[in-house]
């Protein structure tokens, strides 16, 4: 009966062909306990009814480790993989010279010989698995990579887990113990209920399962393990030649691993030369979320274990392996300060600076922590160690404390009271349609306030608004500094005179300058609207304000019902409009641009919300398309010109209303709620025959 029933077990979470129903597996399972209690005399290790046994533990005990546990050095690019296999073709060719070395092969022999498996690398718990005679002895995690804690009765708990090999061998293999994505939201909604923090990824949930101390609770969180080495085997195994396998190649060991009856991943490839690693790499970059646990890149081990013997180690890690890392979603790092910037709309946003950290293969050293509430939430201290994320475009952010790692010299962050830049009083303002909800964000008071001036004209000289080239954000702060201008209507009025007295500016550069601001005084009515700096008024909202209102003049007295009647403008957008114009201050800026000598295109109905745009194929005309991710070809917004000059519209937010998402490169929650609503997704690769390019 343990034979049947451990067969069932191997079909249904090794082999993923469950060959019976959970019920009838249940009655075996019930048979079994009743003969075990009538006869406990014959209760042995193995049995299927001792995988969760025994009393929760007190604390975990020290396992010291047979075989050191070493971890990858990293990669991120096709020249570290080139470096990483010139730097171990040069050593093999040194020792393959040495007679100490059996083959004496030169130089090119071995590159014509070495080849490489490419494994899927899963961002999961490290475990080493013992086994003495086809018996599981002890399951310990990695810890320091000499000394790691004693698991074993958690890990039996794991229905991927052989208790007894097919095999009476003696055994250390290694593996990773990971959780599904579905799981992972089932433990969730049931901590969220209680209260309990949700866990940031199934990583950090496998670990924390395998932490507990009693084996019931792991059991109910149904982890797996995916094994795919063999550190150490018994050199008189009986039987081993009839395998037919040889474990002088990592090909061979993962045959190996799966022939005794443990759980291995499919989709692991020899490859012969570097192209065919990142033909596998490119793969699974895109169709990482096909599996059921989360891949974070690839391993590739040297194959054959001559080789792998003959690069041995350095002091921290195998010279024979290394792991090819996909764009990073999340990283660890430090915050060495907390800072707060003022925006054009006053807004005051906490920005955490931190020691560098790679995420979605770029070095970044700021997060956003959104507003002083989000400090409170996360509790978050100048010091502290984070976990910070990154999806798509978006500046990464914050979105975890790792308490455990404080020294108790961490800086708490008090809430601001005053601007710190003009020293005003910073307020909430009131947000929502009832107008009783106050902002989570603070804003400073001072509608002069210098930041406000910088980050406005800053944001009127961008590419989406007024797109003055050579006016970038350092021009800008030094002709503010100099008095030259206090708004965007004064940039209209600089002459060649006016700058080439300048630091960073000689005659040439003030004259293209000035040609640059001349032709930026002919307009396009959305490019006016946005560049004001609205708040609430994007790139899509302007163009859709364009399109109502044809002239500066009829938005200026629209009023909040005419506003609301505008597509996508809600009352907290209509709102907002309404009292940017009804402000003096914003009246007399539009003025002066006029008699500055900016000039607003005749404003035509845009099919295509793109302004300037002529295109009569307008075959996206009605449809909605959502760019998430990173297009490879393409930016984002020549993405979004080609769709406007289509005729297709373009929104920040997917909805029952959105008709296309495109997804680039590390996608973010767009692309989820895509799926959840089942609304189409289109590839680069789809996405641009869509447009016929």
């Amino acid at each position: 009966m343990r034979a049947q029933i451990d067969d069932l077990r191997y079909r249904y979470h090794v082999l993923n062909d469950p060959e019976v129903t959970d019920k009838m597996y249940e009655g075996l399972m019930d048979e079994l306990r009743k003969i075990e209690q009538e006869h406990p005399e014959l209760i042995t290790p193995d049995s299927p009814t001792q995988r969760v046994a025994g009393k929760p533990l007190d604390e975990f005990k020290k396992i010291t480790h047979t075989i050191p546990q070493w971890s990858f050095n990293d990669a991120f690019n096709e020249k570290d993989i080139t470096n990483w296999i010139e730097r171990i073709s040069r050593m093999l060719s040194r020792s393959e010279r040495d007679p100490a070395v059996a083959g004496e092969k030169e130089y090119g022999s071995v590159q014509a010989d070495l080849n490489y498996t490419c494994e899927l690398k899963i961002d999961g718990l490290h475990i080493v698995l013992t086994y003495e005679k086809g018996l599981l002895k002890t399951a310990a995690t990695r810890g320091d990579g000499k000394v790691g804690e004693d698991v074993t009765q958690n890990i039996r708990t794991i229905q991927s887990v052989p208790l007894r090999l097919k095999e009476p061998v003696n055994l250390i293999a290694e593996g990773e113990v990971w959780l599904s994505d579905k799981m992972l939201k089932k433990i969730n909604d049931q901590r969220l209920k209680i209260n309990e923090p949700a866990f940031a990824n199934p990583r950090n949930a496998a670990a924390g399962t395998i932490r507990q101390l009693d084996p019931k609770i792991v059991a109910e969180r149904k982890l797996s393990l995916t094994t795919y080495d063999v550190s150490k085997i018994g050199t008189k195994i009986e039987r081993l030649k009839d395998y037919k396998i040889s474990v002088e190649t990592q090909a061979g060991e993962l045959k190996l691993l799966k022939d005794l009856g443990f759980s291995t991943d499919e989709d692991w490839r020899v490859c012969k030369t570097q192209t065919e690693i990142f033909k596998m790499y490119d793969y699974w970059k895109e169709h990482r979320h096909k599996k059921p646990f989360w891949i974070d890149g690839l391993v590739i081990k040297v194959n054959q274990k001559k080789y792998q013997d003959a690069l041995g180690f350095t002091g921290k890690a195998p010279r024979w392996a290394i792991a090819l890392k996909f764009p990073a979603e999340q990283g660890t790092t430090k915050i060495k300060d907390i800072f707060v910037q003022v925006g054009r709309t006053g807004a005051l946003t906490p920005v955490a600076l931190m020691e560098p950290v790679q995420l979605a293969g770029t070095t970044v050293t700021h997060a956003t922590l959104h507003n002083f509430d989000e400090i409170k939430r996360l509790d978050v201290r100048i010091g502290d160690t984070v976990v910070v994320e990154k999806a798509g475009e978006i500046i990464p952010k914050v979105v975890r404390v790792l308490e455990k790692m404080r020294t108790g010299k961490e800086l708490k962050i008090k809430r601001l009271k005053d601007c710190p830049i003009c020293g005003s009083p910073v307020e909430q303002k009131i947000v929502g349609d009832k107008k009783k909800e106050l902002s989570a964000a603070l804003f400073c008071a001072n509608p002069k306030c210098y930041a406000q001036e910088l980050e406005r004209i800053i944001h009127f000289v961008s590419k989406k608004a007024f797109d003055i080239d050579g006016l970038g954000e350092k021009i800008v702060e030094q002709l503010i500094d100099e008095g030259l201008i206090k708004n965007p209507a004064d940039i209209f009025s600089l002459t060649k005179g006016d700058l080439e007295p300048l630091e960073r500016f000689a005659e040439k550069s003030a004259e293209n300058l000035v040609k640059a601001i001349e032709k930026a005084k002919s307009v396009t009515l959305p490019r006016f609207i946005f560049g004001l700096g609205i708040r609430h008024v994007g790139e899509e909202t302007a163009i859709a304000l364009a399109n109502q209102f044809k002239n500066i003049e009829k938005l200026m007295k629209a009023t909040n019902e005419e506003l609301e009647a505008v597509e996508d403008v809600g009352p907290r957008v209509s709102e907002s409009i309404f009292e940017y114009f009804k402000n003096k201050e914003s009246k007399k800026l539009v003025e002066e641009l006029i008699s500055n000598g900016v000039k607003i295109k005749k404003q035509e109905k845009i099919e295509t919300g793109n302004p300037g745009s002529g295109s009569k194929d307008l075959k996206l005309a009605g449809k909605t398309f959502v760019l998430t991710g990173t297009l490879s070809s393409l930016s984002r917004d020549e993405a979004k010109e080609k769709i406007r000059q289509l005729g297709g519209s373009v929104s920040g937010s997917v909805s029952k209303n959105t008709d296309y998402v495109v997804a680039g490169e590390n996608p973010g929650s767009k692309l989820d709620r895509a799926r959840e609503l089942g609304v189409k997704v289109l590839s680069e690769g789809e996405f641009k025959k869509f447009l016929g390019v």
